[in-house]
């Protein structure tokens, strides 16, 4: 019997300590939190996953609540990095200083909002804003549903729509650039935060049309369209969504810096996320070509990193997106807190 007893204890005795050990050893594990747009996702998966290879004992989980679901964590303190596909708002900023959140804003690379057609579309090579405003506006839902109420020799089809949700940063600026005003959308539309499903919804259709960011158009190119973007106010006549034409400052209005913001404090207090973001701003430029988005200028990032370095909280956009701005323009603007 005396065997038995010690050598059950024996085994608790390994079992405990092999459960201490496991809890030990998931406790040493630094984490990096980020959540936010989806369109800056594949960048921030990309750094996240060479980050962990250089880099045993931290894990950077990233997540895909959209930029405006990203945004609601991050000002409650629940994320480190809050991943945008548009500037923070004044409501946003408001909630972050109500409690008690300080963020840096660091523009990463910038993004060609990209309008996608069906592959066997034959029709539509281009179109204008204000044809799309006519499509998109809140007026036209139940209204403008035929892709000849848009431009007459257009067929008498019914024009399937695909974008990204409410809460999608991708919405809210595409809705601004074309609309006039941010969430300003028919709601009668297939909506996803996911731009897989958008991609597969297009395909599957000749007669849809969406929109989402260049990645993913790029990734699937084979299988949809893009559209060419004309817009009166330029007068450069229609413009395909390409890294030359983001470059040139020719690709307007949909054209978009992308962003990531950190909780000030977290670079702070936690040398991982300090490191992560450090990592993050230096390996930008070029995972970004990798994931098919365009890169800032060395000398940008050069900024981001000092920017950084200094601790400089604050946003340069006042509160709202500014359609049309041009990398130079973005790194000259100075920060408000």
């Amino acid at each position: 019997m005396k065997s038995r007893i010690g050598n059950w204890a024996a085994l608790i005795t390994v079992a405990v300590t092999a459960g201490w050990t496991t809890t030990t050893a998931l406790a040493a594990e630094k984490v990096v939190k980020v959540d936010g747009s989806s369109t800056v996702a594949p960048l921030a998966e990309a750094i996240a996953e060479e980050f962990q290879k250089a880099n045993k004992g931290i894990k950077a989980t990233v997540g895909t609540s959209g930029t405006g679901g990203g945004f609601k964590k991050f000002v409650r303190g629940e994320t480190d990095i809050s991943d945008a596909s548009r500037p923070i708002k004044q409501s946003e900023v408001d909630d972050a200083k109500k409690n008690g959140i300080e963020f840096i804003e660091i523009p990463i690379c910038f993004d060609a909002l990209t309008v996608v057609v069906n592959k066997d579309n034959t029709w539509a090579e281009s179109i204008t804003v204000a044809e799309l405003k006519k499509l998109w506006e809140p007026e036209a839902a139940g209204k403008v549903t035929k892709w000849n109420q848009i431009r007459p020799e257009w067929p008498d089809a019914k024009v399937e729509l695909y974008g990204p949700g409410t809460d999608s940063g991708t919405f809210e600026y595409f809705t601004e650039a074309v609309n006039g005003k941010a969430k300003a959308s028919r709601p009668d539309y297939t909506a996803s935060e996911d731009d897989n499903i958008l991609v597969k919804g297009v395909e599957g259709s000749k007669n849809a049309i969406g929109y989402f960011g260049y990645a993913y158009y790029v990734a699937h190119k084979d299988r949809l369209k893009a559209v060419k973007i004309d817009w009166d106010k330029d007068q450069v006549g229609a413009m395909e969504p390409s890294e030359e034409n983001v470059i040139k400052g020719v690709y307007n209005p949909l054209s978009r810096p992308l962003f990531i913001y950190v909780n000030k404090k977290s670079a702070q207090t936690k040398p991982e996320v300090r490191k992560f973001v450090e990592f993050f701003i230096d390996n930008a430029g070029k995972m970004a070509k990798e994931v098919k988005y365009v890169a800032l200028p060395d000398s940008a990032y050069e900024q981001c990193k000092s920017r950084f370095a200094k601790m400089e909280a604050g946003t340069a956009f006042g509160g709202h997106n500014e359609v049309g701005v041009s990398i130079d323009e973005l790194m000259k603007k100075p920060l408000k807190n």
